[in-house]
């Protein structure tokens, strides 16, 4: 069986290595930072099928040092308009969403991984039948296959000749990362302020995170300076205006404007983008990361299956279309919910407005705001549960080989994928053809 070479040791790239050594598959994650980068919160939330697969990689301490959202309220001004209650796990069941700072996250797959190489930045990428050779500083890596995660500016995928399509956001947004007491904020909520007195017209949202920290992120005018904002003393009237008299403490800071990108392919030969480097797009809904994660889940148990011979390489194709028709679909909540954010155009702005100062007086009003859709698990082609993942409280009943099992719900008999979709049912199919099917990458009929 050959090896894989993972560009990048972000969240994603360390995920795709922790699930082919699950699957006995050799790995080597190429890092061009000397080190990791304990910097800011960056993506803070952490989806229940994100949170199950580090739990089943063995790193459940970021499920333990999360910090669980019970709930989402959304304001205008000052006024609640709409809370969304989180269901709450029971039992051993994972939680909706946990808070935790992906510097945090990074350090307990790291922990897990390896043969992880620091330093160690691609300067060129050369294809033959079957292989892959990688041209770093240090000399050559030679992989079967390549997985690319080096995130939205990916030198895999410039190497690759692909572009990145998408537009960028005119408007930028403040985040900082505090340490502080915040009396009038819960620890267990997310909190989303359109048209705040301490940010007119524009956005607040302020999260919990653990060690007693807060993520803000203000929506600003986009010539603002982060730094300026720091030194003219505008950030500190910002928080003030937050956290009252309280003492607080700066532990990050930067501002940005949102992207929503897609790669035009997620396979070149023997080459895959996964998480950033294949699709980037609005913080607001989590969509970044957790589907990141899923990218991960979704190749690493066909590059398996594909390298021992018990699959053909049209498995491999299966990945493309169904990331990133995934993504295609984060892409469109996520567009949605920057346009009501952040309206393009005069008359998006008059819509929103109208939205948001009618919805005060008439309540039916409200399930027109969007202050962002929170990522849920991808659903691929399919019908019925075929296509979605195993729901909650299906019994598997049998071990049908290669990390595909038989499952049963509703009385039904499912064949579930190795990450946990479903790919058949079994009435009137044989538990061989189904299998069979499986492995040959066909679509579900």
């Amino acid at each position: 069986m050959g090896r894989v070479a993972i560009v990048g040791a972000g969240p994603v790239g360390l995920t795709v290595a922790l699930e082919l050594a699950a699957r006995g598959v050799e790995s080597v994650v190429l890092e061009a930072k000397p080190a990791l980068e304990p910097i800011g919160s960056r993506a803070i939330v952490l989806a229940r099928h994100a949170l199950a697969t580090f739990r089943r990689l063995g790193c459940g301490e970021i499920v333990e040092r999360g910090v669980v959202l019970d709930r989402a309220r959304t304001y205008v001004g000052e006024r609640e308009l709409f809370t969304v209650e989180f269901e709450r796990p029971r039992g051993d069941e994972l939680p909706a969403f946990v808070n935790l700072q992906q510097t945090h996250t990074e350090r307990v797959l790291l922990a897990h991984v390896e043969g992880v190489r620091f330093g160690s930045p691609i300067t060129g990428l050369r294809q033959a039948d079957d292989r892959v050779k990688l041209t770093t500083e240090d000399g050559e890596v030679e992989a079967s296959y390549v997985v690319a995660c080096d995130g939205t500016r990916s030198t895999v995928r410039g190497l690759l000749g692909l572009d990145f399509p998408g537009r960028s956001y005119y408007d930028r947004f403040l985040i900082a990362d505090v340490r502080a007491e915040l009396p009038r904020f819960a620890r267990n909520e997310r909190r989303f302020f359109f048209d705040p007195p301490s940010n007119p017209g524009r956005q607040i949202l302020v999260h919990p995170q653990p060690d007693g920290e807060w993520r803000i992120d203000w929506q600003i005018p986009p010539e603002t300076d982060a730094e300026g904002e720091r030194e003219s003393g505008a950030l500190d009237r910002r928080i003030r205006a937050l956290a009252g008299d309280a003492p607080y403490e700066f532990v990050w800071l930067t501002a940005y404007r949102f992207h929503q990108r897609l790669a035009p392919r997620f396979r070149v030969g023997r080459v895959f983008l996964a998480g950033d480097a294949a699709h980037e797009m609005s913080v607001f809904g989590a969509r970044g990361l957790n589907s990141g994660v899923e990218d991960a889940t979704n190749l690493a148990w066909k590059l398996a299956l594909v390298l021992d011979g018990s699959a053909p390489d049209a498995l491999l194709d299966t990945y493309e279309l169904e990331r990133r028709s995934a993504a295609r679909e984060n892409l469109r909540v996520t567009g949605a919910t920057m346009r009501f954010m952040a309206p393009p155009t005069p008359l998006h702005r008059l819509y929103r407005n109208a939205v948001l100062h009618g919805s005060l007086r008439l309540p039916a009003l409200r399930r027109f705001v969007n202050s962002g859709k929170l990522a849920t698990p991808a659903i691929y082609p399919g019908d019925g549960a075929v296509g979605k993942p195993l729901a909650a409280g299906a019994e598997v009943v049998d071990d049908a080989g290669h990390g595909f099992t038989v499952a049963a719900h509703e009385g039904e008999a499912l064949f579930v994928r190795p990450d946990g979709y479903v790919a058949a049912r079994l009435e009137g199919v044989s538990l061989q053809a189904a299998l069979g099917s499986a492995l040959r990458g066909d679509l579900p009929a």
